[in-house]
């Protein structure tokens, strides 16, 4: 099964239409794209919860990291700079984290509130290497930014 973006995008709009609680959201786009695609293995959220630190958030697979500072890993990167992390091969990844060792590629996103500022970053992990595209991360930047920014 592969990802129709076009009804995951619209099924994500109607179950968070007027909520703001950004755990729930969280939560709810975390479940949603997990089952969306066979290649997801691991997705889910990683919060700012001071500066310079990520702490997991709502997600759906094994267990993740809990704590991950920006300086550290695919997810420190995203969270970092801003820009999504592409990373087809993590084995040659400069000092990606193995929260999980059936991992071997990853998508990572920074999720960005209306004022523009990174709330978390959206990982998804996968047991495929070169398993993710730039057409992913296209669409499901528009998802976070249709559900986080409006």
């Amino acid at each position: 099964m592969t990802v129709d973006y076009d009804t995951l995008a619209k099924t994500i709009a109607s179950l968070t239409d007027g909520e703001t609680d950004q755990v729930s959201l969280m939560a709810t786009i975390a479940c949603e794209v997990h089952h969306a695609d066979d290649r997801f293995d691991w997705t889910g959220f990683y919060r700012v919860t001071e500066p310079g630190l990520l702490k997991i958030g709502p997600y759906q697979g094994g267990h993740g990291c809990l704590v991950i500072p920006f300086e550290r890993g695919v997810c420190g990167a995203a969270a970092r700079t801003g820009e999504v992390q592409l990373v087809p091969d993590v084995d040659a990844f400069p000092g990606h984290i193995a929260c999980a060792s059936s991992t071997r590629s990853e998508l990572v996103l920074p999720v960005r509130d209306a004022s523009g500022a990174v709330i978390a970053v959206f990982d998804i992990d996968s047991d495929q290497p070169h398993a993710f595209t730039d057409v992913d991360a296209s669409e499901l930047t528009k998802i976070l930014q249709n559900v986080f920014s409006a």
